[in-house]
């Protein structure tokens, strides 16, 4: 166990961009729910946490020019978080170019900033840790070099002018705010990346790496004649007074705030070919794929512990990790955020000041598989699951509470590495569902239904999830049989159990009644006094049958039952009576399967008689909602692996 003062604290963070698409302005807090939940705060708290980043954005509070701002909404939130003793790292903008009457063009923009902030810091006198403007760097590419964000520019000028406006407004907004507060810190935000490339694209991911230091080098007074990027900027338009400005005013951050992902390091390869077209780019001399150097098998030193030791030895200025999240599976959320975590132990060994790693973003976000571009983008789960509207905890929150407390969390389901040091994870796996993937350990996850649609898809999930299974069948376990589940359970032991089998066929339950029974009620409930007694978890499975679909709006999980046929009374009974027996199981209610593993089902017949130019009879007579399994087999062990219980 690492001692207290040798590890780093464990801080939190909201995804809170306000960013403008055209004319709509997009709220992250908004998606999220975050203003309807006045408890939020107290939830945070709970997981001792003390830091957290939170917003008090000037596209939200001030969305005219010279009006009364009301702050009473901000007021309550960091009333609380004094309270509760929690110090705030206040954001005045998240990937915005301000309000309406201003953009990153605007030479206006830093004053205007810095008016705003003067009126936060008179509101909110005893805040200390502000960041006026997060990843300006980041911000400016996207607004000015890529056209994806407000104002939509796609050249190096304007790229420059909103680089400077921000680190402007940066500097601007913390003179206004140390008028108020002299104690005021700047935590200065930005993507802790790195591009490496084919010797041909050196000399271009030579360029991106000075660049990747400008929103440092430029508050620190460190842009003058001599660095290399000096002369891009008056390419660009800009006068070296304006340069010069940041020499004779530098505002070195207090405390220099990295943002890491799995995409933060790049890699340029003008071989396209063998890269997805959406990762195909280029400059004016070169066409090339920009991916993910994690997809790479880089032979030079590189990672986070690499990026961060090349970041202290530059500025000598003490660090925090200010984002640190991973959109991906549960467990792989959790490796990800404890790699982190364990490297940054391992930094403040060394001699680093990495002050803390932050859990970013603690409610998820939207959009950022499409880059913040539009408002139907992915959900990505925080340590928080707001994606039914209620804050629902999932098991990062147990890793968060322990490694507050104790610095350690140990889980048998993360024992091994993440997929970022897999085999399957380089572009030149041609099947990631049979490449070599990392060798998993521990107790195993047992998975009953060795031949039917479910167990198979269960089995493929966790082998690319590299979760230890065990795939059985009816030969080994019989599960109307409580002896045969008593001995697997003991020759395997098993940290859960899914139940994959049953009787499947619908029709025939009306004459095979016994059989569909034995196997759909019998043989679950059976499971559920050996996982009781045995002290593991279940999940078994069950249907929308047990509906008489009479409702007219989508069912939900406190809808009570009327089942119309024997199958569907065959799990309904099922449902009752594991859950009586076993209330810690997990009854996951499905219908119509379909997927890539196997031709039974009616989407692949459709498809083949479409594909021979056949016609197909199907009945009008019924609505379903079908469900594609692989989506059922991750949703259900991200739900097991967080914990939950009952019917979903």
């Amino acid at each position: 166990m690492i001692s207290q003062p040798e590890r780093p604290e464990i801080w939190a963070g909201i995804e809170c961009t306000i960013n403008r698409v055209q004319s709509e302005f997009i709220d992250q807090l908004a998606l999220t729910g975050h203003y309807q939940r006045e408890d939020d705060i107290d939830a945070i708290a709970r997981l001792g946490i003390k830091t957290f980043r939170y917003p008090i954005l000037w596209e939200k509070h001030q969305p005219e020019k010279d009006t009364i701002i009301d702050f009473s909404w901000a007021a309550r939130s960091l009333n609380q978080m004094r309270d509760l003793n929690i110090n705030p790292i206040v954001g005045l903008v998240h990937h915005g170019s301000g309000p309406a009457f201003t953009n990153l063009l605007d030479t206006a923009f830093p004053e205007l900033l810095a008016q705003y902030a003067r009126k936060v810091a008179t509101e909110f006198p005893w805040v200390t840790m502000y960041t006026p403007v997060n990843e300006p760097l980041t911000t400016a590419r996207f607004s000015g070099l890529y056209g994806l964000w407000y104002p939509h520019s796609k050249n190096d000028a304007c790229f420059a002018r909103m680089l400077l406006n921000q680190l402007k407004g940066t500097v601007l907004s913390m003179l206004e705010i140390r008028k108020i507060n002299p104690r005021a810190i700047l935590v200065q935000t930005e993507d802790l990346g790195k591009t490496y490339s084919t010797p041909l694209l050196r000399y271009q991911a030579r360029c991106e790496n000075h660049r990747r230091f400008l929103t440092y080098d430029i508050l620190c007074g460190r842009l003058t004649a001599n660095h290399r990027l000096w002369k891009y900027f008056l390419r660009c338009g800009i006068a070296p007074s304006e340069l010069e400005y940041f020499i004779e005013n530098p505002c070195p951050p207090d405390l220099i705030g990295v943002n890491y992902y799995v995409t933060s390091e790049r890699y340029l390869d003008e071989d396209m070919s063998q890269y997805p077209k959406n990762a195909h780019g280029g400059n004016t001399i070169h066409n090339y794929a920009d991916v993910e150097a994690a997809r790479i098998l880089i032979k030079r030193p590189h990672g986070f512990k690499v990026l961060v030791r090349e970041l202290w030895k530059r500025y000598n200025i003490p660090l925090a990790v200010t984002e640190a999240h991973l959109h991906c599976s549960r467990e792989e959320q959790m490796k990800w955020f404890r790699e982190i975590y364990e490297s940054s132990c391992r930094l403040k060994k060394e001699g680093v000041d990495l002050k803390a790693v932050t859990l970013w973003s603690i409610f998820g976000a939207y959009g950022w598989n499409k880059l913040l571009t539009t408002r139907d983008g992915d959900y990505e789960r925080g340590a928080f699951d707001v994606s039914s509207g209620l804050r629902r905890p999932t098991a990062m929150v147990q890793m968060i509470k322990s490694l507050v407390e104790t610095g350690t969390y140990k889980n048998t389901i993360l024992q091994h590495q993440g997929w970022w040091k897999s085999d399957s994870r380089f572009f030149s796996c041609k099947d990631k569902y049979t490449s070599k993937l990392l060798v998993s350990t521990g107790r195993p996850l047992l998975i009953i239904g060795k031949t039917g649609t479910l167990g198979i898809a269960f089995s493929k999930i966790c082998q690319l999830r590299a979760l230890n299974y065990t795939l059985i069948g009816r030969e080994e376990a019989d599960i109307s049989n409580y002896e045969t589940i008593e001995s697997v359970i003991q020759k395997y032991d098993p940290w859960a159990i899914i139940n994959a089998a049953g009787y499947v066929k619908v029709d025939a339950a009306e004459t095979d009644s016994e059989n569909c029974f034995l196997q759909n009620t019998i043989g679950p409930v059976l499971l559920a006094n050996a996982c009781k007694k045995c002290n593991i978890r279940l999940v078994t499975f069950s249907t929308d049958l047990v509906f008489d679909g009479q409702k007219n709006t989508p069912y939900v999980e406190s809808d009570p039952v009327n089942p119309l046929n024997k199958y569907g009374k065959s799990k309904s009974m099922a449902e009752s009576q594991v859950l009586e027996i076993l209330p810690e199981s997990l009854v996951i209610r499905s219908s119509a399967f379909f997927g890539p593993w196997d031709k039974y089902n009616f989407v692949y017949h459709v498809l083949q008689s479409l594909e021979n130019r056949m016609a197909f009879l199907a009945s009008d007579a019924q609505q379903i909602s079908p469900t594609y399994v692989p989506h059922l087999a991750n949703a259900t062990l991200d739900l097991l692996i967080d914990g939950e219980s009952g019917i979903w």
